[in-house]
């Protein structure tokens, strides 16, 4: 069911992702600043998502993530018949309202299917098994728009239909624990708000800003500076999710072995490189190297902060808290598209690059900080002391009387 939900889920945002670059461009005729703005309206409902996990909180994690690809079909399909910037963002935030719910839904249903010290592998498969979805949306996109086979609107209706097929694939979805099925779905707070998982958000803060430039103007630069068309985008989208394919299921497998501190301060690293050429490298196939490069490493985040807020949680926080993370990497996602495309009227588009320099350095050193051997939660640290009290035999007096 998830693999089914993971391939169409792909299928449906590459499809979307691959034309709509083009689609602002050419039909919509948004500018540069435009594309800054846009970005921020659909990153509002990334950052309201954990008032929607608080208001859904009694839905099952299953029924809310179909639910939330329902929203998705209905934004995708009624995407193309905008012509407008402000016909086309109501489209956009309700479709980007089920984008990030299932985001963040999608890993707390993978992460169940196994114990934390398989979680990275298992979320590296499902992100195999969404890019192998996403190559073939790109292929087919590729094919179609060089033979002049689809529209652009067309193109938004069927990627709304894959998404309504993966509502359909998650709704039955059991309710599971370290891969056990549960006869009780487990409860979930409404809201959670902890100390103790303060590097996650520091981690998911610091990750919004820096992926939202690259994502608000990466592409862009590619069609607006170096005058790449759909077919050429597509191409470069294929390499990209190919290469994602076959590599997510070894990010994962790394975050297992070695560790989130040290993953995530080697890709920081290699953050700098991928976005400073970007910036300080005027040739489109550097460009495009840089944006691959970008495009390959950036899965080691969320995967890493993941697993590392499972290691640290107890597991009815991890859904709310993973919807805390997503909401702090919007609110750097709504101010930083809108300030970098305001930037973008005075400079060239080398300074929104450079600033997200800035915050994989920052990252780089809260990753330093990394032990979620000594920063488990005061009710993980109990909740483990209780399963080894309770594997040894050695039960309180109170609880042998209560159970007599």
């Amino acid at each position: 069911m998830l693999a089914i939900m993971s391939a169409c889920f792909g299928l449906a945002m590459s499809a979307q992702e691959n034309i709509v670059t083009n689609y602002f461009e050419d039909v919509l005729g948004l500018e540069g600043p435009q594309f800054g703005y846009i970005t921020a309206i659909r990153e509002v409902p990334g950052f309201l998502l954990i008032f929607v996990a608080a208001l859904f909180y009694r839905l099952s994690i299953q029924r809310l993530t179909a639910l939330a690809l329902v929203f998705l079909t209905i934004g995708y399909v009624f995407f193309g018949l905008s012509n407008s910037f402000w016909t086309v963002a109501p489209w956009v935030i309700i479709s980007s309202m089920g984008y990030h719910t299932v985001m963040q839904t999608q890993y707390a249903l993978g992460m169940s299917l196994t114990t934390e010290q398989r979680s990275g592998r298992i979320l590296g498969q499902m992100g195999a098994i969404s890019n192998g979805g996403a190559m073939l949306a790109m292929v087919m996109v590729l094919i179609t728009f060089y033979y002049d086979l689809l529209s652009f609107r067309a193109t938004f209706v069927i990627a709304g239909i894959l998404a309504f097929i993966a509502a359909i694939a998650i709704f039955r979805f059991p309710s599971l624990h370290d891969g056990q099925e549960q006869a009780v779905t487990q409860q979930r707070d409404r809201f959670v708000l902890r100390k103790s998982y303060r590097f996650y958000y520091y981690l998911s803060l610091l990750d919004g800003g820096r992926q939202q430039i690259f994502f608000s103007f990466g592409l862009w630069v590619l069609v607006h500076e170096y005058g790449m068309g759909v077919p050429e985008i597509s191409a470069l989208l294929i390499l990209v999710r190919g290469g994602a394919m076959f590599a997510s299921p070894w990010i994962g497998r790394m975050v297992d072995k070695h560790g989130e501190r040290q993953m995530l301060s080697i890709v920081n690293v290699a953050y700098l490189f991928a976005l400073g050429g970007y910036a300080l490298v005027n040739n489109v196939y550097i460009a495009s190297a840089c944006y691959v490069v970008y495009s390959f490493i950036f899965p080691f985040s969320s995967i890493g902060a993941a697993t590392y807020l499972r290691k640290v949680a107890v597991g009815r926080e991890i859904a709310p808290s993973l919807a805390m993370g997503v909401t702090l990497q919007h609110t750097a996602a709504i101010v930083v598209p809108v300030t970098t495309g305001f930037i973008l009227n005075y400079v060239g588009f080398q300074v929104p690059f450079l600033i997200a320099c800035g915050f994989a350095i920052l990252t780089f050193f809260v990753t330093q900080r990394l032990d979620p051997t000594t920063q488990k939660s005061p009710a993980r640290i109990a909740e483990e002391e209780a399963r080894s009290l309770s594997m040894t035999g050695q039960v309180s007096e109170p609880t042998v009387v209560s159970a007599r």
